[in-house]
């Protein structure tokens, strides 16, 4: 259930409570340590999925919680401020989980929702290409009938946890048959599909889910692995009934895209707050105990200030994004998309400036691997970069909101 953002309700209380449990049964420590293994956060991913945490934000029909991206978003947050987020959790049910179980065929609701829910399926997204950046509408990746099939050809970067994944939900376009414009429309990619492959990107950022390009040539897939080949009304996520479902297939591609978005971006908000939330909690612990003259050095306005300023600028940061989350689940897809443009940004925000003030409260002690501060620096600056970066929101907030003149 989703309540009016800013009034916790006792099942959002609780349910915060109990994923804090679980993220500090695992901690930083251990997503710190498989990382630099090479493996993959398994052993969180099934407990959490053993606690019906997943896919909180799936029909119960499927398998799922009946919640939405409010209970989802707060898995995620929970589990970051714990220090061991799962990135996976906005790829794979909020994004992909979201628009199957809205605009997906009862085929494929019933092939993806119960694995995604239960943590047992995960699902890649595809949207991001070298020359296109921001700009959605230079995608390149094309689809094209041949028979009763498509042939997917394209490339794809940055595309987060395919190694692991099950399939990956990739946007392409295809040609309108009555005005001969590309539009664009989702498929479901199974990892082994011949003619995908994947080569992994060298990022700098230590974590347990890799990047990765991707290389569609002429891959082949049968009609029902486009998302809502035919139409789609019945099954969408509870919270939604006065929404109406578009039909799906070639026609709702669009449609389908920005129902992918606006949750993606309501989870990297959460991303962020969690990730914020715990740099600056280990900068408080350090400041009420470390001692260098004759107090702690949290009691110098110097020092306590900038921490407190960094609490205040997360606290709304998470209020709009709760806001976001809100709108998106009430139907209001129009009022999320603002909402959640403008929780990404400040998050992304609050996040930057949190790991960066915890880092200089810390000191020398800030980089050292001890304390797990360190590694933040760098991660944190996703939040800004990605999906999209702080300056394209600034765009959208400037001509969609504030009525200015478009500039791009």
């Amino acid at each position: 259930m989703s309540t009016t953002p800013g009034i916790a309700s006792e099942e959002h209380t609780a349910l915060r409570a109990a994923v804090a449990a679980l993220g500090q049964r695992y901690g930083r420590d251990y997503l710190a340590r498989i990382a630099r293994e090479g493996r993959h956060p398994d052993e969180l991913w099934a407990d959490a999925a053993k606690l019906g945490y997943l896919g909180v934000n799936l029909p119960e029909e499927y398998g799922g919680g009946g919640g939405g991206i409010t209970e989802l978003a707060i898995v995620l947050e929970e589990l970051g401020a714990a220090g061991s987020p799962l990135l996976m959790l906005v790829v794979s049910p909020a994004i992909c989980g979201t628009v199957i179980a809205r605009f997906g065929t009862e085929e494929q609701k019933r092939t993806w929702l119960p694995g995604l829910a239960d943590g047992s399926r995960t699902m890649a997204f595809g949207i991001t290409e070298p020359d296109a950046g921001s700009n959605s509408h230079r995608i390149t990746t094309t689809a094209r009938r041949d028979g009763d099939d498509w042939l997917l050809s394209g490339r794809k970067v940055f595309i987060s946890g395919v190694d692991i994944a099950d399939a990956t939900l990739i946007v392409g376009r295809t040609e309108d048959a009555r005005t001969g414009k590309l539009k664009p429309c989702l498929f479901i990619v199974p990892r082994d599909a011949p003619g995908f492959t994947r080569s992994v990107i060298d990022m700098e950022i230590q974590a347990a889910e890799k990047q990765f390009e991707l290389v569609l040539d002429d891959v082949r897939l049968p009609a029902e692995a486009l998302v809502g080949g035919g139409t789609s009304r019945a099954g969408a996520p509870q919270g939604l009934a006065a929404r109406e479902v578009p039909p799906g297939g070639e026609d709702a591609g669009l449609l389908q895209l920005f129902a992918g978005l606006n949750p993606e971006r309501i989870m990297t908000a959460a991303f962020a707050i969690g990730m914020g939330r715990y740099a600056l909690g280990r900068a408080v612990d350090y400041a009420r105990t470390r001692t260098v003259w004759k107090e702690p050095i949290g009691a110098h306005q110097a020092v306590a200030h900038p921490l407190a300023q960094a609490h205040i600028e997360l606290e709304l940061a998470r209020l709009m994004m709760m806001k976001a989350a809100h709108l998106y689940d009430s139907g209001d897809d129009m009022g999320a998309g603002e909402a959640a443009n403008m929780a990404k940004y400040a998050a992304g925000e609050a996040c930057v400036k949190a790991v960066d003030q915890a880092v200089h409260t810390l000191g020398g002690n800030g980089l050292t691997r001890e304390y797990g501060l360190g590694a933040l620096v760098t991660a944190s600056r996703v939040a800004r970069i990605a999906p999209v970066s702080r300056e394209m929101i600034l765009n959208f907030v400037s001509h969609q909101t504030l009525g200015l003149p478009k500039s791009y």
